[in-house]
């Protein structure tokens, strides 16, 4: 059995949860998700904890069983507290603002780089070289933190570019210079 998928999940005061033909409705403090389940797993919610048990014991069904935990868990973790991921831009002359919705960054082009905000996320810029992306949808956040950072990834000779905070860089040595014969 998926030591994931038969752990229960607690559901804080505060949360809301509706189960209805595997459609998982959570409503909390932050904002409402909905998300589709397949039909195949069983969802049920005894009080305030929701279990998730599958049919049988098919490939499918083990590989979905945790996978459906997991986002159900995912979803009352984010109406109660949300997600961020933080970036950082290092380089000469790189910085990011904010203008209106908008992020837009230097980052070496000949133009600047403009990201709109999307539903669900909201960008904040502390600082000109660091970004936080806040959101209830973890997929979501991780997502436009990827698009962001996709941008200008990090390159592996000066360490410039966006990376996430926390991440490490593999640095490599540069071009050496000619042997003396």
């Amino acid at each position: 059995m998926s030591r994931i998928g038969k752990m229960p999940i607690a559901v804080p005061a505060g949360v809301d949860v509706k189960i209805a033909d595997n459609l998982v409705t959570v409503k909390g403090p932050k904002g409402e998700l909905a998300k589709q389940f397949s039909k195949e797993l069983t969802i049920e919610m005894d009080g305030a904890v929701i279990t998730v048990t599958r049919p049988s014991d098919d490939k499918k069904y083990r590989s979905l069983h945790g996978l459906t935990r997991t986002l159900i868990a995912n979803m009352i973790e984010g109406v109660t507290n949300g997600y961020s991921k933080t970036l950082e831009i290092d380089g000469v002359g790189y910085r990011c603002a904010k203008q209106g919705t908008n992020l837009v960054m230097n980052l070496g082009y000949s133009h600047q780089v403009i990201m709109p905000e999307i539903d669900g996320i909201t960008i904040d810029v502390p600082q000109p070289n660091k970004i936080i992306i806040n959101g209830i949808d973890k997929q979501k956040v991780g997502q436009f933190a990827a698009e962001v950072r996709e941008k200008r990834p990090p390159e592996p000779y000066k360490g410039k570019g966006i990376h996430y905070l926390g991440e490490y860089i593999i640095r490599k040595e540069g071009k050496a210079g000619k042997g003396k014969k």
